[in-house]
């Protein structure tokens, strides 16, 4: 029993005691304090704690967008499907005959056809679309401006390379609009206001009802007899979405036949407006190429990454390195370390991993096989890229 008078009782433990009734220094009894508090953990589960949930935060800031793309077919249906239009060609074939193979009837005359773009760097490019299409374009439209959709200044690259497109300058209706380079602005705010520019100068160029209007973008490539047999023929659709062959990099590597982007109207006063959306449910099958990042210069590359309206997916600056960009390329991978945009966990297993090369050149622009030396980089087996 304790001795009578004042008694006073501090509950102590076993990891307590060695300070309790000794005079201890302030530092030794905050440690001590601490190995109380954090008595009854377990110091491995802590440990693993405090290095697993940064490496986990880190992981999710790296590869997030892999998650996220995976998990598509989870969280977003696949949009609706294109009433796809058998494509019949062969160039010993009369275009009366094509035309009926199509349900249409041919036409006493062909329609005008007017051509309309919006212009970055894409001169190579410009320059093998306008040449497959100059037999049948009745029209060259072309608007390119100051700014990127980004908001960066840029040059005026058309303008300053015009003695190269002599060929469609009786044809052309150009225009030069500046940039409003607003900072922070979404990309797509800049895309949309330069597209309703290109409308109004397509109004400049004096096209009229019933005329053809190609909307699509410089590397989104129609074939020449696909406009050919679309003027000639009566019948066709109002509007018609394009499916074209979808390279990336060069004709080297093909990812598949799903860009539909690009699309053709019988223009309608007050009615027709450029865009670049879906527009339609009719889409017209094996009706060209569309060759994205196809650029001859490691620069160009750079370029673009940070001038279209995707630059969010420049996760880190390494991106942009030209050895970096230089590996892609030759390896059919993706610029931005990104999984497949698609719907259906099948469709997604089936893209990952580098494109495969492909060896063929057979259907491609007639003007690029007509002038291999000057383009040999858009060819199977030429992967390497000058600087710029």
């Amino acid at each position: 029993m304790p001795e009578a008078g004042h008694y006073g009782y501090k509950k102590t433990d076993g990891i307590c005691d060695g300070v309790c009734g000794e005079p201890v220094s302030k530092a030794a009894l905050t440690m001590s304090r601490l190995k109380c508090a954090l008595r009854g953990f377990d110091l491995r589960a802590l440990m693993a704690l405090l290095i697993g949930v940064p490496i986990l935060i880190l992981m999710i800031y790296a590869h997030g967008q892999k998650v996220t793309y995976f998990l598509r077919p989870i969280w977003e249906s696949p949009p609706k499907p294109f009433k796809t239009i058998p494509h019949y060609y062969h160039e010993n074939v009369t275009m009366e005959n094509l035309c009926k193979l199509h349900g249409w009837k041919v036409r006493d005359t062909p329609r005008r056809v007017f051509d309309a773009v919006l212009f970055s760097n894409e001169l190579d490019i410009l320059e093998i679309r306008w040449n497959e299409l100059s037999p049948y374009v009745s029209e060259f439209v072309l608007l390119e401006s100051n700014s990127t959709f980004t908001g960066m200044k840029k040059p005026l690259h058309f303008k300053e390379n015009r003695h190269r497109f002599g060929f469609a300058e009786s044809r052309l209706t150009y225009g030069m609009i500046g940039g409003r380079f607003v900072k922070g602005e979404n990309p797509f705010v800049e895309e949309s206001y330069q597209r309703v520019a290109l409308d109004q100068l397509i109004k400049i160029a004096k096209i009229e009802d019933d005329d053809l209007l190609i909307m699509s973008d410089v590397d989104e490539i129609p074939s020449g007899h696909t406009i050919d047999l679309l003027r000639w023929c009566n019948d066709i659709p109002d509007i018609l979405h394009l499916q074209l062959r979808n390279y990336l990099y060069s004709f080297e590597f093909f990812l598949d036949d799903k860009s539909w982007r690009a699309s053709i109207h019988r223009y309608r006063s007050g009615k027709t407006r450029y865009a670049h959306f879906r527009q339609t449910d009719e889409l017209l099958a094996d009706s060209g190429w569309h060759c994205s990042f196809c650029f001859r210069y490691i620069s160009d590359f750079a370029f673009k990454m940070q001038a279209y309206s995707h630059v969010d997916r420049i996760r880190f600056k390494y991106f942009l390195n030209p050895d970096r960009i230089q590996d892609v390329i030759c390896r059919g991978a993706d610029l931005f370390d990104m999984l497949p945009e698609e719907y259906t966990f099948q469709e997604i297993i089936a893209k990952l991993g580098p494109i495969p090369s492909t060896y063929s050149a057979v259907h491609l622009p007639s003007y690029l096989l007509k002038n291999v030396e000057r383009f040999r980089y858009l060819l199977p087996g030429n992967c390497r890229r000058e600087s710029g």
